[in-house]
């Protein structure tokens, strides 16, 4: 059969050995896994053949071993009756059963070995699918950490990126700051030395027509002639 032609090659596979060498790991698991799943079907379905094969011949072996202790058995009471030629067709006939068990025997045993065979290729495809499906997952746990880190990467990146940016708008706020303190201290400088000049000169000219007016207020009060002009203005509105 030809899973049996197989047997040293899938026994002496190493999977992991296999994998260590692919340059996509994970890839190249599901590809095993196709495969080892389809020896599988094969090693299942040649498997049942063999062990109703090797069970066919093992009953074909017993009959003939039966038969020939038949033949034995016959061959005695022939003797026993004094029939001799009874016995001697009895003893031949035990003789061509004998060369048959040898053959028969070895094709027992041979489907004795080609059972324990498929056994083994069975246990082995077994043993390297699980194997394959835990070195998945654990592909699949590593590939998922991965990814997280990577995201975590990304994120770390971009608040870096923000970091700088809220440095460099720190940097600009206390520059406008400083421009604007110059501003205002010049301010003060320049109001101390224009505005407050202007500011004493009209204190002094407000102060000069204040004393001007009352003088002149003082000089020209005459209560005669304030009396005077009160009897006219009263006078003429009678």
């Amino acid at each position: 059969m030809e899973i049996l032609k197989r047997f040293r090659d899938i026994m002496t596979s190493n999977i992991h050995a296999l994998l260590d060498k692919a340059e996509d790991p994970e890839k190249m698991i599901d590809q095993y896994l196709r495969d080892l799943n389809s020896d599988l079907g094969k090693v299942k379905s040649e498997t049942a053949a063999i062990m109703a094969a090797e069970k066919r011949e093992r009953r074909e072996l017993e009959e003939l071993q039966k038969e020939i202790e038949d033949m034995q058995r016959y061959a005695k009471k022939a003797v026993e009756a004094g029939n001799d030629d009874d016995a001697r067709k009895f003893l031949q006939r035990k003789a061509e059963l004998a060369e048959r068990e040898k053959t028969m025997q070895t094709s027992v045993e041979l489907a004795a070995a080609n059972t324990q065979q498929m056994r083994q290729m069975h246990e082995k495809l077994d043993s390297d699918i699980a194997e394959l499906e835990s070195r998945r997952q654990e592909l699949k746990g590593k590939a998922a950490v991965a990814k997280t880190q990577k995201r975590m990467n990304e994120f770390n990146s971009s608040m870096g990126s923000a970091g700088d940016r809220l440095s460099a708008f720190d940097q600009m706020e206390q520059k406008i700051n400083q421009e604007l303190d110059e501003a205002m201290a010049m301010q003060e400088l320049n109001k101390g030395s224009g505005t407050d000049i202007k500011d004493l000169a009209a204190k002094y000219e407000n102060k000069a027509d204040v004393e001007s007016e009352l003088e002149s207020l003082k000089s020209g009060v005459n209560v005669d002639d304030e009396l005077a002009a009160l009897k006219n203005e009263m006078n003429k509105s009678e």
